[in-house]
């Protein structure tokens, strides 16, 4: 396939496009910078200068692909207006002649009771409240002749990024402390970053309207994940107030509050989706050298 790609030289993007040409697809990414052009062209894409506010350059990327997956987000008061304009300019683009990937992710589940499969009911926290509608609008594009997918990525980690990098282990590096919400108790659903990339290839040969969460079978506890970020960069760990946090982090703070255990089983069974990192806790303890 052609795919075209937003969000290419993000955390996610870097790992997916190499994966996707591994699966001997063709990969244009939209870029906002020299910078991201030059990262995505020594990925094996090809760039494309926009942003996902330049609707017309995703419709008419779309217009000449086979695919279009859709990782860029924007974090802003106007999350949700950005992220569904450009869903349905790459929807109408692509006019139903092959898939197209949406990305979601588990929080929008809430805390869970019990282990929360895809059509769990959803009590996002604030940060995400503004997917649920979203999501539903782009599966609804499934009963008109368009063909979305949903992938909803647990918290991902791995290879030196995501949130767990950013919110803990470098702090802790700076400050000789990584911080913990509470005491930690709440469990985490996790990926690794190159096994959600591998999902995201397998969703291109899903139905329409299909949703997939990432995640592992296991759900270590906060704490757990955070001894381990602790071990890894030589430091140790502080139990926070939650207010405390809040007044650092904001609203990211609730949903890393969250006590969370999400299925994978569906990706597993219906597209053969195999993680191979299934130890965060032994990959997340190994020093960083940095």
């Amino acid at each position: 396939m052609n795919i075209f790609l937003t969000g290419g030289s993000g955390y996610l993007g870097r790992h997916l496009i190499p994966v996707l040409r591994g699966h001997g697809h063709q990969v244009t990414a939209l870029t906002r910078s020299d910078s991201a052009a030059t990262l995505v062209a020594g990925l094996g894409a090809t760039p494309v200068p926009g942003a996902l506010t330049d609707l017309d350059v995703l419709r008419a990327n779309a217009a000449t692909a086979d695919a279009a997956i859709h990782l860029g987000q924007v974090f802003s008061a106007d999350a949700q207006v950005i992220d569904l304009a450009a869903a349905q300019a790459l929807l109408a683009g692509l006019d139903g002649r092959g898939p197209y990937l949406h990305t979601g992710g588990t929080w929008v589940f809430g805390d869970t009771d019990g282990v929360a499969e895809e059509t769990a009911p959803h009590r996002p926290p604030r940060i995400t409240a503004w997917r649920t509608e979203n999501e539903r609008i782009v599966l609804a594009h499934a009963d008109t002749g368009g063909h979305p997918v949903l992938v909803m990525p647990s918290l991902v980690y791995g290879n030196g990024g995501g949130i767990i990098e950013q919110v803990f282990a470098a702090p802790g590096r700076a400050t000789g402390v990584v911080p913990c919400i509470g005491d930690g108790g709440n469990r985490w659903s996790l990926v690794h970053v190159e096994d959600i990339a591998e999902l995201y290839a397998l969703a291109l040969s899903a139905p329409a309207g299909s949703r997939y969460s990432a995640a592992l079978d296991t759900f270590p506890t906060q704490a757990e994940v955070l001894g381990a970020v602790a071990k890894s960069v030589g430091v140790t760990v502080a139990n926070l107030d939650p207010g405390q946090v809040e007044a650092q982090l904001g609203m990211l703070a609730e949903a890393l509050s969250l006590d969370q255990r999400v299925s994978g089983a569906r990706a597993r069974r219906e597209l053969g989706w195999t993680p191979r990192h299934t130890d965060p806790l032994v990959e997340l303890s190994q020093p960083t050298g940095r």
